[in-house]
C-alpha cells in the first residue's frame, strides 16, 4: 500500500549561512548576562566601577557577539559566550528543504530525514508499519516543537541531536513511549530547542532516540571532529 504523506512545501527561498554571532539578541538575552554580572559582582569578580561598565554595555549590545567580551572570563556556563558556534556538524541555523506538517504510515514505512522544516506541530501516525522523524539536521521553526504521535500495532521513532531538549509526555497501552538510552551525551543550554512528544502507543512504541550527528563518527575517525 503506497504511503500517506502530509503535503510537502519547498520554499524556494535563497538560503545563506550566517555568522550566528551576528544573530539578534533579545530583551531576555540582555537580563540573562546582566544576572550573570551581578552575581559575579557579588562574589567579588569584578568590581563595582567595571560592573556599571559592563551593564551599560550589555543593555547597548545588540547582537550575540557584543555579549561574547562581557562574560568571556567570567566562570558561569549557560550564558551567551557558552553558546559554540556551529560546527561542521551542527544543524545550519538557516532553514531549507521541504516542510511536512504530517508522516502516516499504514502497513508501510515513512521515513523523514536530512534537511527539512519541522512547524511548530507535526501529527506522525503509524499503523501496523513504521514512521520515523529524524529531526539532527532538520530546522525547527518554532523554540517549542509539539509532536503528536500515535502508533498502534506500529513503531514511531524520533531522533533528536545532542543539544535539543525533550519532553515526553505520552501513554503507553500493552506498549511503549519513552525515550531511550541516548548514545551521545546531551549538550544542554539555555537556548535549547524543545521537542515535546505527546500522544498513544497502543500494542506499539513511540520512541524517542539521542544520536549523533550524522556522519560525525567518521568525522572523529579521520581526525576532523
Amino acid at each position: 500500500m503506497a504511503v500517506m504523506e502530509g503535503q510537502a512545501r519547498d520554499p524556494g527561498r535563497d538560503v545563506t549561512r550566517r555568522d550566528p554571532g551576528q544573530l539578534r539578541i533579545s530583551d531576555a538575552d540582555r537580563h540573562a548576562v546582566a544576572e550573570v554580572l551581578r552575581k559575579a559582582a557579588g562574589e567579588g569578580r569584578i568590581d563595582l566601577e567595571e560592573l556599571d561598565e559592563r551593564l551599560e554595555a550589555t543593555y547597548g549590545a545588540k547582537t550575540y557577539a557584543d555579549l561574547v567580551p562581557l562574560t568571556a572570563d567570567l566562570p558561569v556556563a549557560g550564558t551567551p559566550h557558552a553558546m559554540p558556534a556551529p560546527a561542521a556538524s551542527r544543524v545550519p541555523a538557516t532553514p531549507g528543504g521541504p516542510t511536512y506538517d504530517s508522516s502516516f504510515a499504514v502497513m508501510s514505512e515513512t521515513k523523514r530525514q536530512g534537511a527539512w522544516e519541522v512547524p511548530a506541530k507535526h501529527n506522525a501516525a503509524a499503523l501496523m508499519g513504521s514512521v520515523t522523524l529524524d529531526l539532527r539536521e532538520a530546522h525547527l521553526t518554532a523554540h517549542e516543537t509539539v509532536i503528536d504521535a500515535y502508533a498502534i500495532m506500529a513503531g514511531v521513532d524520533i531522533i533528536v541531536n545532542a543539544w535539543t531538549r525533550v519532553v515526553v509526555d505520552g501513554i503507553g497501552i500493552m506498549g511503549d513511549f519513552n525515550e531511550t538510552r541516548p548514545k551521545v551525551d546531551p549538550e544542554l543550554g539555555p537556548h535549547s530547542p524543545v521537542v515535546r512528544v505527546r500522544g498513544l502507543a497502543l500494542m506499539g512504541a513511540v520512541n524517542v532516540r539521542r544520536k549523533p550527528m550524522p556522519g560525525e563518527k567518521s568525522r572523529k575517525l579521520l581526525g576532523r571532529g
